[in-house]
């Protein structure tokens, strides 16, 4: 019985090793990622970029300032927790994402829901993470709050910007709503004033400055083929658009059936000049590729494991900003 359970497990262990692992052209062994393998490198990225704060919840207008000098207004007696008035000490967590090298290493693009459902990319004027705590448990606002946002970390004053919400899926990715204002109250919105957004924020959690890119060419469908053994869990698929710096698409639909990723909502346009980014996990740093693409009609474009490299995360982020 002892020979047989050894057997066993000595087969099972093979069978891991064969489906997690294969050989190039080289005959080199390429260990694949997995999607634990993948999700903490994101998560490490997110770490890297959030700051946190202490205050008093009897401070009661409270005046924060970022790294990039965004100004966070905060009324600790509007603070609860499940609906209770709190005292002592309260922890804030902010993070603040204005270039698409951190959308992407951390899986924050700036994809919004369209009104017929569909999702399309945004053009940011800054992505927010705010969590209050106390005692390690999340805390609400019963009156919101603010935050003035300087305009040039992202090229200047847009008069067309709006708030969003951001929306993260069981599979951990973030997609960006509308924030409906309340009519009865008028509170929520931002707008411009000198060089400074003011957005004011019903909630705590991910929040947006931003508005949907504008072309007027005809637009089309794209397929991304990557290399064997990666998938949505596992690997992820970015446009980086020419010309536009505070934006990231994504491909957020995955085929398992033709191992396609898929922009199926049809709204890429059709002689847009960009660059496609194939990104994963290798040895705790990230494996990527990128092919500068001008999209054509239903286009399919396809990345080889021999088109990859390996960086580390500071190399990838600098790599994608410095995209055209």
């Amino acid at each position: 019985m002892k020979h047989l359970k050894h057997l066993l497990g000595t087969l099972l262990l093979t069978t891991l090793i064969f489906t997690s692992c294969e050989k190039d052209d080289d005959n080199d062994i390429i260990i694949r990622a997995t999607a634990e393998d993948f999700n903490n490198l994101k998560d490490a990225a997110l770490e890297d970029l959030t700051q946190t704060f202490q205050f008093d919840a009897a401070d009661g207008s409270v005046n924060l300032t970022s790294e990039n000098g965004v100004e966070i207004y905060i009324n600790t007696n509007c603070l609860t927790l499940n609906g209770n008035a709190i005292t002592g000490t309260i922890d804030l967590e902010f993070v603040e994402i204005f270039e698409k090298g951190n959308m992407l290493t951390t899986n924050k693009p700036t994809m919004g829901i369209m009104p017929n459902g569909d999702k399309a990319l945004l053009l940011t004027g800054g992505e927010f993470f705010v969590e209050a705590t106390k005692d390690g448990e999340a805390l609400e606002t019963n009156c919101g709050f603010q935050m003035f946002i300087p305009a040039d970390l992202t090229g200047g004053v847009d008069n067309e910007m709006i708030l969003w919400n951001g929306i993260i899926d069981e599979d951990g990715n973030l997609v960006w709503e509308e924030e409906k204002r309340d009519g009865a109250q008028g509170e929520g919105g931002v707008f411009a004033e000198g060089n400074n957004y003011y957005g004011f924020f019903q909630s705590f959690g991910w929040s947006n400055v931003d508005r949907f890119y504008n072309d007027p060419r005809d637009k089309t469908t794209i397929l991304v083929g990557v290399p064997e053994g990666y998938d949505n869990t596992n690997s992820s698929v970015y446009i980086s658009y020419d010309g536009e710096e505070t934006g990231l698409a994504q491909l957020d639909t995955y085929d398992p059936a033709t191992g396609l990723f898929s922009e199926h909502y049809g709204q890429i346009p059709i002689g847009l000049e960009c660059h496609i980014i194939f990104a994963t996990e290798e040895n705790d740093n990230w494996k990527y590729a990128i092919k500068e693409v001008t999209i054509v009609e239903n286009d399919i474009i396809t990345f080889t494991e021999n088109e990859t490299s390996v960086v580390t995360e500071a190399q990838l982020t600098t790599i994608i900003n410095d995209l055209p």
